[in-house]
């Protein structure tokens, strides 16, 4: 490593000549290295300042009037880390390049082979891209503002383009943070729709957006829909809780879809019945108090009008002399119960339909605080009495 004053050959002897031009070479050919800058130094000349120690030489232009750093020489390590960023070179030779700020691409895109992508600092795969070659839709990745989610966005060629998140072998999709509950939700005011192969041969739950939407779970043909917990419950707690069918079909409550079960079914249309079925010779148990919600009926113009149906037991307190019409919505087998509350000496009568032991109408208490009870049972044709009780106090 060398330096000289100058590199200009004065007239002089052929030894001394010999002497300088081999300096001047030497300095040339070291790139005039050196802890500070040589004497020779004109416009243009390239030079190495070693004066930082050998892992900071740094190469230097002298441009007439000062020096300009083009680059930091590692001599330990053999590399160069180049000062100016407009500078280009060819990495491709260097096995572990590193960048001295942040990468910006000038409008231009990074292009990876099929299957490379990412790695962390220690070589392990973050993100692998593969190729597809005729590819017209992508990802687009925004950033947000305080207060609002990124986006990656299904973008590309196609009007309508899924997203599918595809885990390996029988891995799950899974959603949340591991330390609080996890939503998923629509973007905007659209209803929520969960399906199999996108829809194709599967049943559907749909969560309507809007002001006491519904949830609506919908199999497929003649899918059923299974809930397998020991416990299912309804309601909101805050109200009464409905169970109901999906149109004019009626609802039918029942076990193992059917087999071997006894039934509750609740028929859809004007006056339909509730039947309850027991499987086989089961038959109907109540652990508590069974009661029909005692109801009052009235005379009106010496008749008492009753519908057997809505007030299967009813009690009358008598107003005036009347007259039990023939009871309405009698249905074969039913047993009534009825009360007479005597509110003064009035008279009772009784239709034809009425049917007494030995076809005899009993004589009535007709006394003021008193009560008669009766229980007829309708065999399709007329209401038999089946019991009688008389003359009760009231209190």
């Amino acid at each position: 490593m060398s330096q000289v004053s100058d590199v200009s050959i004065a007239n002089q002897g052929f030894s001394a000549f010999r002497t300088e031009l081999n300096n001047i070479l030497g300095a040339i050919n070291s790139s005039h290295i050196g802890s500070s800058a040589p004497a020779s130094l004109a416009q243009g000349s390239l030079w190495i300042d070693t004066s930082a120690g050998a892992t900071g030489w740094i190469l230097k232009l002298y441009d007439g009037a000062g020096d300009i750093s083009l680059g930091t020489i590692n001599s330990t390590a053999n590399t160069v880390d180049w000062t100016d960023s407009s500078v280009t070179f060819d990495i491709v030779n260097d096995t572990s390049p590193q960048l001295g700020g942040d990468l910006d691409t000038n409008s231009a895109n990074i292009k990876f082979d099929d299957a490379h992508g990412i790695n962390d600092d220690s070589g392990n795969e973050f993100i692998v891209f593969q190729k597809t070659s005729t590819a017209v839709n992508q990802f687009d990745i925004t950033n947000n503002a305080s207060g609002s989610s990124p986006i990656l966005e299904a973008t590309g060629g196609d009007s309508n383009i899924n997203v599918d998140i595809k885990p390996k072998g029988t891995g799950e999709v899974v959603v949340g943070t591991g330390g609080a509950g996890a939503t998923v939700t629509s973007k905007g005011a659209y209803d929520l729709t969960l399906d199999t192969n996108s829809g194709s041969s599967s049943g559907t739950i749909t969560i309507t957006d809007g002001a006491n939407g519904h949830i609506a779970i919908t199999p497929n043909g003649t899918g059923n829909v299974q809930l397998a917990g020991d416990e299912v419950t309804i309601g909101d707690s805050g109200a009464t809780s409905t169970l109901t069918s999906n149109g004019t079909g009626n609802l039918l409550l029942n076990t193992n879809s059917g087999t071997n079960s006894s039934s509750i079914e609740i028929t859809d249309a004007a006056n339909g019945d509730i039947d309850l079925t027991c499987n086989g010779t089961g038959t109907i148990k109540f652990n508590d108090l069974a009661y029909i919600p005692q109801q009052a009926i009235t005379s009106t113009s010496n008749a008492v009008a009753w519908d057997v149906q809505a007030k299967p037991n009813a009690y009358h307190i008598t107003t005036e002399n009347t007259t039990f019409s023939a009871p309405t919505n009698a249905v074969e087998g039913a047993f009534v119960c009825l009360e007479i509350n005597f509110n003064g000496s009035h008279t009772i009568g009784w239709n034809t339909i009425f049917e007494f032991a030995a076809s005899t109408e009993p004589t009535e208490t007709a006394t003021d605080a008193k009560t008669d009870l009766h229980i007829f049972r309708y065999n399709g044709a007329i209401w038999q009495e089946v019991g009688r009780t008389l003359n009760l106090s009231e209190s």
